[in-house]
C-alpha cells in the first residue's frame, strides 16, 4: 500500500510551486531530484529551448528486476493553467480545493504525486516489476507541446498510462480524438462608413455569411467542431476589411475529421466569394486521433489491475486531446487514466482525498499486476 500522508505532503508541496506554461523550471527541478534520489536514470530533453520555455521533458528510468515483464511508461504534465500562483490547499471533508482565488492544480499534480508515489512503493518493498519509464511533460496546456516535442527515441515502454483525466480512478480513456486547427481571414474592402459606404466590403458581414453557414457543435457521436475566435473591425465609422477567426474540427474518426475541415474551408472560401470577398483558410494537425480496443494488453492489464484494489474499471471515449495522443503516434499504445480531478481551469477545481489516494494505489497495482505477466 501506499503511505498516504506521505502522498498528501507532496502534493501540497507540489501544488504551491507556481508552474506555469513555459515556466516549469523550479517543479521540474524538484520532481528530478525526487527521482534522483530514487537512484532512478534521470534526464532532460531539451523540449524546452524549442518552445520557448526554460524546462524541458523530464524522463526517468528504472530497469526491471523480473524477467519477461512488459516495459511500462507512465506519464503526467508538470504545467497548469492560469491563476496558479500563491495556491493554498484547503482540506474539508474529505475534499480538496484551493483558498478560491486561484486553481487547485489537481491538474496534472494528482498525476504526478500518483506516478512517484508508486515508484516509491515499489522500490520500498522490493516489489516484482519490469521496466518502468516516467515522462513528465513540459507545457501540456494550450497544445500538447511537451509530447508533441519529445524525440519518441527517448522512450522505451511497451504500452503506457497518462494521468491526466477527470473522472474517479478506475476510469480508463481508450479512445480520443484527432484535432485540426483552422486560421481564417475573411477579406473585404475599407471604406469609410458614412461618407462611401458602398465602395467597401464588409468583411465581418461576410464572415457572418459563413458562419451561419458552416456545420459545428456536436456533428455526430465521434466528431466536434467549433469557432473559437474572432477578431475584426477598428471603429464604427469604418467598414472593416479584414476578419480573423480561429476554429476546430476534432474527430475520433479520420476520415469524418478530414470531411468536417473540408466542409469548413469550402463553406468559408466559397460563402465569402459569392459575396464579393476572398477567404483565406489555413488548416493544421494538432494530433492524431487514437482508438485502442478494449481487448489490448494496455486496457485489460489496467482493467485487472483495477479490480485486484476494488476499484470498478470504467473503458470509455473522450473528446479531448492528451499527452496519449503523441504517445500513441509514437508507437506506444497509451491510455489515459482518470485520477478524480474535477473542475479543472477554473477557481472552484477540486479533488476527493480518496481519489487523490486511489490514484496512488492505481498506479501501483498497474505495475504489481505487469509483474506477474510473463511474455
Amino acid at each position: 500500500m501506499i503511505d498516504r500522508k506521505r502522498m498528501l505532503d507532496e502534493f501540497y508541496e507540489l501544488v504551491q510551486i507556481t508552474c506555469s506554461t513555459r515556466a516549469e523550471r523550479q517543479a521540474g527541478d524538484i520532481v528530478k531530484k525526487k527521482l534522483t534520489d530514487l537512484h532512478m536514470e534521470v534526464s532532460e530533453d531539451d523540449t524546452g529551448s524549442k518552445i520557448g520555455g526554460n524546462c524541458g521533458n523530464i524522463l526517468a528510468f528504472m530497469p526491471g528486476n523480473t524477467a519477461g515483464a512488459p516495459r511500462l511508461l507512465f506519464t503526467a504534465h508538470l504545467d497548469c493553467v492560469e491563476p496558479c500562483s500563491g495556491i493554498q490547499p484547503v482540506l474539508k471533508d474529505g475534499v480538496i480545493t484551493s483558498a478560491g482565488d486561484t486553481i487547485l492544480g489537481a491538474d496534472d499534480k494528482s498525476g504526478v504525486v500518483a506516478i512517484l508515489e508508486a515508484l516509491r512503493t515499489v522500490q520500498a518493498q522490493n516489489l516484482p516489476h519490469g521496466d518502468i519509464q516516467a515522462v513528465f511533460t513540459v507545457a501540456e496546456e494550450g497544445g500538447l507541446n511537451g509530447s508533441k516535442n519529445i524525440n519518441p527515441a527517448l522512450l522505451r515502454a511497451d504500452f503506457g498510462y497518462a494521468l491526466d483525466s477527470s473522472g474517479s480512478p478506475g476510469e480508463i480513456i481508450n479512445m480520443a480524438p484527432g484535432q485540426n486547427k483552422l486560421e481564417i481571414t475573411v477579406n473585404g474592402k475599407k471604406a469609410h462608413a458614412g461618407v462611401a459606404p458602398e465602395e467597401g466590403i464588409n468583411a465581418i458581414v461576410l464572415a457572418g455569411k459563413a458562419l451561419a453557414a458552416v456545420k459545428d457543435g456536436r456533428i455526430d457521436p465521434e466528431t466536434t467542431a467549433n469557432i473559437g475566435v474572432i477578431r475584426g473591425g477598428s471603429a464604427t465609422n469604418i467598414v472593416p476589411d479584414k476578419v480573423e477567426i480561429q476554429a476546430e474540427a476534432r474527430s475520433r474518426n479520420p476520415e469524418k475529421l478530414a470531411a468536417q475541415t473540408e466542409h469548413m474551408r469550402t463553406v468559408f472560401e466559397e460563402t465569402v466569394k459569392a459575396a464579393g470577398g476572398s477567404a483565406e483558410v489555413k488548416v493544421s494537425k494538432e494530433y492524431d486521433a487514437y482508438v485502442l480496443p478494449e481487448t489490448a494488453p494496455v486496457v485489460t492489464l489496467a482493467s485487472q489491475a483495477a479490480a485486484s484494489i476494488g476499484l470498478k474499471p470504467v473503458i470509455k471515449a473522450t473528446g479531448g486531446g492528451s499527452d496519449a495522443n503523441y504517445f500513441n503516434s509514437y508507437g506506444i499504445p497509451t491510455v489515459v487514466l482518470g485520477t478524480g480531478m474535477s473542475k479543472v481551469h477554473t477557481t472552484d477545481e477540486f479533488i476527493k482525498e480518496e481519489d487523490l489516494y486511489n490514484s496512488g494505489e492505481f498506479t501501483l497495482a498497474i505495475i504489481k499486476t505487469a509483474g506477474q505477466i510473463k511474455k
